[in-house]
């Protein structure tokens, strides 16, 4: 085992999602850190570290996930106090990063507020950042610090070679998603099909046009980065069963579901959904046709490499994909 340059391995949580955080620390076998989180009467949020964290090598679990707002705030306030409690590294760990849809300019006078959370994030006091599936893969570079960005395809991947699925094909969900699909279908050494996909407006709403590839007669795994309001994946699903495939599945890393969501999942002909839990699933959204992988043992293992020197990358240079 390398040892790190920074003291004790320190581990601690906002509110966004506490259970993830508690089952890093189950895989890991160490101690939460004691931290106070809240909000006061006038919606002020306040945060008091309950513990000597100087020289320690500090890791703060809090995705962007609804009250997306809150959570981004609550962050960035952890990362201050641990900064002014003279902690040796502070590495933010946010499953799920927002904001990932606006990267860019796509409109006149509009914002890039992926780049603007960056800013945020380093201005705080973050040496490092590690992320799940950033949905534009260029917001790494909108950072100035280190950032460790790894992927749940690689566990997805195995649920579904261990399902054995006949004449299966990989179908990316649009055209954003087809490296990831491709990923996936090279795992499982399956072909590869992408829905051409048109957005309608600023307000989520899509149409599936077309399928590029050979569907007739196959399982068919849509894959994409993450779900919202569903309409992606349920017309892609419709489209895929006109196009002649014997059934339809899904991979997805976060599983937002905001909206209609999962009604339109429940009414729609996807058999089984399989998503990571980068933010929490609560109850009323949990069906049937859902399956919820942890992402903890991976989040885990690359906060152990991190703080003992070793490489992140090789959890996704072995044959099966690491400990992911």
């Amino acid at each position: 085992m390398v040892s790190s340059a920074y003291d004790e391995l320190k581990i601690f949580s906002g509110n966004a999602h506490p259970d993830l955080t508690r089952s890093i620390c189950g895989y890991l076998e160490a101690r939460q850190g004691e931290c106070e989180v809240f909000q006061f009467s006038n919606e002020n949020i306040f945060v008091k570290v309950g513990e000597n964290v100087r020289q320690r090598d500090v890791f703060i679990v809090q995705p962007m996930s609804t009250p997306v707002s809150t959570s981004i705030m609550e962050l960035l306030i952890m990362i201050d106090a641990m900064k002014r409690a003279s902690a040796g590294r502070i590495t933010a760990v946010v499953p799920y990063y927002a904001y990932g849809r606006s990267d860019k300019k796509d409109q006149p006078r509009v914002p890039i507020t992926a780049r603007l959370l960056a800013n945020m994030i380093e201005t705080a006091g973050a040496d490092r950042v590690m992320t799940v599936d950033l949905h534009a893969g260029q917001i790494q570079g909108f950072f100035n610090i280190p950032v460790d960005e790894l992927s749940a395809l690689y566990m997805i991947s195995r649920y579904f070679r261990k399902k054995h699925l006949s004449n299966a094909v990989v179908v990316a969900a649009d055209e954003g998603a087809s490296k990831r699909a491709r990923n996936v279908a090279q795992s499982l050494q399956v072909p590869l099909a992408i829905i051409e996909k048109r957005r309608l407006a600023n307000d989520e709403q899509v149409e599936a046009l077309n399928v590029i590839g050979d569907v007739r007669g196959c399982q068919a795994v849509m894959i994409d980065d993450e779900i919202l309001s569903g309409g992606t994946m349920v017309e892609g699903a419709a489209l895929l069963r006109a196009k002649g495939a014997t059934a339809v599945y899904a991979g997805v890393t976060h599983a937002i579901l905001s909206g209609k969501a999962t009604e339109r999942i429940a009414g729609s002909v996807i058999e089984e959904m399989v998503v990571s839990d980068t933010i929490p699933l609560p109850p009323e959204k949990r069906l049937d046709k859902i399956t919820v992988l942890s992402i903890a043992p991976l989040l885990g293992e690359a906060i152990a490499r991190i703080h003992t020197g070793r490489s992140v990358g090789e959890l996704f240079q072995e044959p099966d994909g690491g400990n992911g």
